[in-house]
């Protein structure tokens, strides 16, 4: 290894202490802000450890001034130079390449906007892998570009604490990670998890490869949380094939819950009715979303899992939207007289009676 400058040695050690605090925290118990305080303090780390990086390459890691002028000039902020933030470093270090610890970065500034002024206790179990996959990530590169005895886990261990056993606090916390309050990170979870191809998903460097695997229970309502948690074996080549089947069923399946735009049934009656040469009433409506399978029944456990093109459920007011295309796919089906008579159980019933002449 080549000998470190003065500034390199000050940036790792910056980075260093960064990922150590960031490791302490989430591992004390009881600890509040435990997600958030260790995102913030494993940006600062990565930062910290990208500009060693480019000072150990002599580039300068700051961002140019804009404007003409012979030389390059650079940007100054409080008598110092305006050092990259992660976004730039992650650009300028992997330039175009796209491994899976890039994508996990770019999760958590990505995410990390939305959780730097919340606290929410029900991240943890949710952000677990992506929180493992940043640190050991960290230490695969701080040990690569500059050592061995730069490894963080000759003073504390590496991993986070995480209770295979699922305490009453982890599944409460689960419960409510899936409540309105934390709607639009969620949705943010879940939209960048669905956009990654499954090598990079499944990838031990975006995320710890584990499954939680739904239970069956003999008295479903009785179950707190019925999964199982299962490490990723890669001796079980089959056994694992089949877990990343069922994980890529569920990402599929993840669907906005939002009530933007979306219609009530009165105002599908009244648009259907508009569309159609036969009456279409309310229960005429109800018999269409059962028949069609748009939407759970009533005392559905799940009530997210609808044909997302057609309803979305609106968890903050317990209550389903219906789409434009479930109109139109009403008023298409519908226009046939044996469809009807299918779908709904009835001969259908002209809106107006032929004139008698």
């Amino acid at each position: 290894m080549p000998r470190r400058s003065r500034a390199v040695s000050q940036h790792l050690e910056n980075s260093r202490q960064a990922a150590l605090a960031a490791i302490e925290h989430y591992n004390k118990p009881g600890v509040p802000f435990r997600t958030r305080t260790y995102v913030l303090l494993m940006n600062v780390a990565w930062t910290s450890l990208f500009h060693a990086v480019f000072v150990q390459q002599k580039r300068k890691p700051w961002y140019v001034k804009s404007g003409t002028g012979k030389g390059t000039r650079y940007e100054w902020v409080d008598g110092d130079p305006k050092h990259w933030d992660l976004a730039k470093c992650v650009t300028e270090y992997w330039a175009g390449d796209n491994p899976p610890a890039r994508k996990n970065i770019e999760f958590f500034l990505g995410l990390r906007n939305k959780i730097e002024h919340r606290s929410h206790p029900e991240l943890d179990p949710a952000l677990y892998g992506e929180c493992q996959a940043m640190l050991t990530n960290f230490e695969d590169i701080l040990t690569t570009e500059f050592g061995g005895d730069m490894a963080l886990s000759g003073e504390l261990g590496v991993a986070l604490q995480f209770s295979a056993l699922r305490p009453k606090q982890q599944e409460e916390a689960l419960r409510r990670f899936q409540g309105a309050a934390l709607a639009d990170i969620r949705d943010y979870i879940h939209t960048f998890r669905a956009s990654l191809p499954p090598e990079v998903l499944e990838s031990s460097q975006y995320a710890l490869r584990v499954f939680l695997i739904p239970k069956a229970v003999n008295h479903p309502g009785s179950a707190d949380l019925p999964v199982e948690f299962v490490p990723f074996d890669p001796q079980k080549p089959e056994e694992m094939e089949k877990l990343r089947r069922v994980t890529t069923l569920i990402r599929e399946k993840q669907v906005p819950v939002a009530s933007k735009g979306l219609l009530k049934p009165k105002q599908v009656v009244s648009r259907v009715q508009a569309g159609l040469p036969y009456k279409f009433t309310m229960d005429t409506h109800t018999r269409c979303w059962k028949h069609y399978t748009a939407r759970p029944l009533g005392n559905s456990e799940n009530p997210e899992n609808t044909k997302s093109q057609f309803c979305i459920y609106d968890e903050l007011a317990k209550s389903y939207g219906y789409t434009e295309a479930w109109v139109t796919y009403l008023c298409r089906k519908l226009a046939d007289a044996q469809e009807y008579e299918a779908v709904t159980g009835k001969a259908p019933v002209p809106t107006l009676d032929p004139d008698p002449g």
